[in-house]
């Protein structure tokens, strides 16, 4: 059977390199894009600039201007966002369909059969991200491997603005000594229940039994046990048609304020009303999602008498769902809102849920 090649494709620091490619005057300095800090807002993504400073996505507002005063602070361009994106996926679609995106500035690639008819997937990643740059002026870094796991891993290598491949026999070479919380799947939460345990790196994971990941972290226990042995079989899913439209924040601390719960939400329904609107898409069911602190995830919905993209209607709806949940005296690890019952007139679109790049600045 031939081996697979994967790309996984993620643009730097996605937001704000297209406000310092639009305004030259911000280059070198240090970016933050994301929500008023008046307003209990969120970080949306920073530039490398503004790390430096610790400033981080999904990070208050507030508390990013406190890290970095000096920094430039920006409110979402959503539009502009969504162009550059659209430039990118039409790069991509001229070496293979085979394009699961994961959020606006990231993809994996299934290149194991291309229109371009090259063997070497190196060489194609390699094309992509020059193409990429001299059509939209952004960067982006690239991970080439067997697999979704070790190409996501990959990629992360030597960003920004580069790339790395972990062929065949390699995984161990790159994996042993990786720090547990750098696994593309694990989570604040699950890395903290690893160092208890005294998982720190990928080494420590692959001497784990695996019944003793299966007792602490279930199902996703036999998945960390095959990952870390370079074992990932998910295949890259294309597009489908699209029953939803939805954004989810998922956060890098858990929060119990309610203030900042609202906020969140009111920016996630106002950048849902900006794509719905461009799109032409409206939809009549209205869904809260909610994951606590403890991995438990619920959905409040909610239907309306007439389809809608409007904020300030879906923001009404979600506030008084968020009603009948835990918010508030339990915490949250992630928001999102979704509108299904769609109705799309002659709009044609397809399925794909566009997170926010929260829990990495890109």
């Amino acid at each position: 059977m031939e081996c697979r090649k994967i790309i996984h494709v993620d643009m730097d620091a996605f937001y704000a390199a297209i406000e310092q490619r639009d305004n030259p005057a911000l280059k070198g300095k240090p970016v933050i894009v994301g929500g008023d800090p008046d307003r209990r807002g969120v970080v949306s993504t920073c530039s490398y600039e503004a790390r430096k400073y610790g400033v981080r996505s999904a990070m208050p507002s507030k508390t990013a201007v406190r890290l970095c005063p000096h920094a430039v602070f920006l409110f979402p361009r959503f539009e502009a966002y969504s162009a550059a994106s659209k430039q990118v996926m039409n790069i991509f679609m001229q070496y293979t369909d085979v394009i699961e995106p994961l959020s606006l500035d990231e993809a994996f690639l299934d290149v194991t059969e291309n229109k371009k008819n090259t063997r070497s997937a190196t060489l194609i990643a390699k094309d992509i991200r020059r193409e990429i740059f001299t059509e939209t002026g952004l960067t982006a870094s690239a991970g080439v491997s067997y697999n979704k796991f070790l190409a996501k891993t990959a990629s992360e290598i030597n960003k920004p603005d580069g790339m790395a491949v972990i062929r065949p026999g390699e995984a161990d070479r790159y994996l042993n000594r990786l720090p547990i919380g750098k696994f593309f799947g694990i989570g604040k939460v699950s890395e903290k229940h690893m160092l208890s345990l005294g998982i720190e790196n990928g080494r420590d994971l692959l001497n784990a039994p695996l019944e003793l990941l299966v007792k602490h972290f279930g199902k996703a226990g036999r998945f960390y046990y095959d990952i870390v042995r370079g074992i990932d079989e998910r295949p890259v899913e294309p597009v489908r048609e699209r029953k939803s439209w939805g954004r989810e924040i998922t956060l890098d601390e858990d929060i119990l304020d309610m203030d900042l719960i609202r906020s969140i939400l009111n920016d996630i329904a106002a950048e849902l009303e900006d794509g719905m609107s461009r799109k032409k898409i409206s939809g009549k069911t209205v869904t809260l999602k909610i994951k606590y602190h403890d991995f438990r995830q619920i959905t409040r919905s909610a239907t309306i008498d007439q389809p809608t993209h409007s904020a300030e209607i879906i923001i009404n709806e979600v506030l008084r769902l968020l009603k009948f949940t835990e918010a508030g005296t339990k915490k949250i690890r992630l928001l999102g809102i979704s509108l299904s019952g769609l109705d799309c007139g002659n709009a044609e679109f397809h399925e794909k849920q566009l997170l926010l790049p929260f829990r990495e600045c890109g």
